[in-house]
């Protein structure tokens, strides 16, 4: 009796360590995502991505949505924090607001990767993934450049600029991008910003939201080309502002339809390529980005060092966040195919 009561002890015993070890094991195993709204397309694929790649590491992976507010997504991160998430994963909404909670997460040796939209004005960031996004304004700007043959035409084009949300580190540098190519342009008078509206302040559209993208585009037609002044190009930084623009012009111009320039490849606008109402598009493999970040995860929870590839362009306001850019390409119908079918980011069918 004695000895079987000793090894019904014995087992209860090691049943208990194993349930302490895995409680353990499952702790340092969690990694928290934070993806700023389910809004926008990207936003959904790169949070889908990110959860897929890491538990194929064997990683618990808690992916939160925020609803584009950024008190939303400070209290998801808490939660991450509380609940033993021992590296984050975050695309800021507003890149200056996450000092606090993020301070916490340093306290608690919480590792932090800022992914693709750099979080400002804190110590508390570890790396940055990304893709490179000043590359990203000046293959807009370049498209553009070529496409009106800026270098050899005389001109004058008319051309309008259409940017992101101001409180969005990436669309500042976005701008500057395209800004580098377009504004030497601008200033021998190949180019012509009919409205006047030239600055990041004037031409930003808060939250990349379509409509407050189309209102605006809509205002800009009916004071400078409801006459019938052509249109020649407009550079917008994303799809989500491009797509607003499209609008506009189906509901307000004449004219024929200007070079529009975009970014991520959105299933909207992509269609809006094939049938001629936007002219191109950056595409950001967002596969390529969270299996990168996945590397940074896995390197950091495993004690190694993780990829980087630049040590000097992003400053965060605190100092120079070690970053790893991924490249962007331009994508156009006379490519998407082999870009986003052929490499089976979209399905055939999805873009009819």
């Amino acid at each position: 009796m004695k000895k079987a009561l000793c090894l019904l002890m014995s087992l209860v015993m090691v049943v208990a360590m194993l349930t302490a070890c895995g409680s353990s094991s499952s702790s340092d195993n969690k990694v928290g995502v934070s993806m700023p709204t389910k809004t926008l397309q990207r936003w959904n694929q790169d949070g889908s991505n990110m959860k897929e790649q890491l538990e194929k590491k064997g990683y618990e992976v808690d992916l939160q949505f925020a609803d584009g507010t950024a008190d939303v997504q400070v209290n998801q991160i808490e939660n991450m924090i509380s609940n033993g998430c021992k590296v984050l994963v975050i695309s800021a909404i507003d890149g200056k607001s996450l000092g606090t909670v993020l301070a916490t997460a340093k306290e608690k040796g919480v590792k932090v990767i800022a992914y693709d939209r750099l979080i400002m004005d804190t110590d508390a960031v570890t790396y940055y993934a990304t893709f490179d996004n000043f590359k990203v304004g000046v293959k807009q700007g370049e498209y553009i450049e070529e496409k009106l043959g800026l270098k050899t035409n005389a001109g004058p084009f008319n051309i309008e600029l259409i940017a992101g949300s101001p409180d969005d580190n990436n669309a500042h540098i976005f701008f500057e991008g395209a800004m580098s190519i377009l504004q030497q342009y601008i200033d021998n008078g190949k180019l012509n910003v009919k409205s006047g509206q030239k600055t990041f302040e004037q031409v930003a559209t808060q939250d990349w939201k379509t409509e407050n993208a189309q209102s605006r585009f809509e205002a800009l037609i009916a004071s400078n080309y409801a006459d019938g002044t052509q249109l020649d190009a407009v550079m917008a930084s994303n799809d989500s502002t491009a797509l607003g623009v499209a609008n506009a012009l189906a509901n307000s111009y004449t004219g024929k339809y200007p070079i529009l320039t975009g970014q991520d490849c959105d299933i909207a606008n992509v269609k809006n390529m094939i049938n001629g109402k936007q002219s191109m598009s950056i595409f950001k493999d967002t596969r390529d980005l969270a299996a990168k970040t996945t590397e940074m995860v896995d390197a950091i929870l495993k004690g190694g060092e993780p990829p980087i590839n630049n040590t000097k362009d992003y400053d965060n306001g605190k100092f120079v966040v070690p970053s790893y850019l991924c490249d962007p390409v331009f994508a156009d119908a006379n490519n998407y195919v082999t870009l986003l079918v052929d490499s089976g980011y979209y399905k055939a069918e999805e873009l009819k």
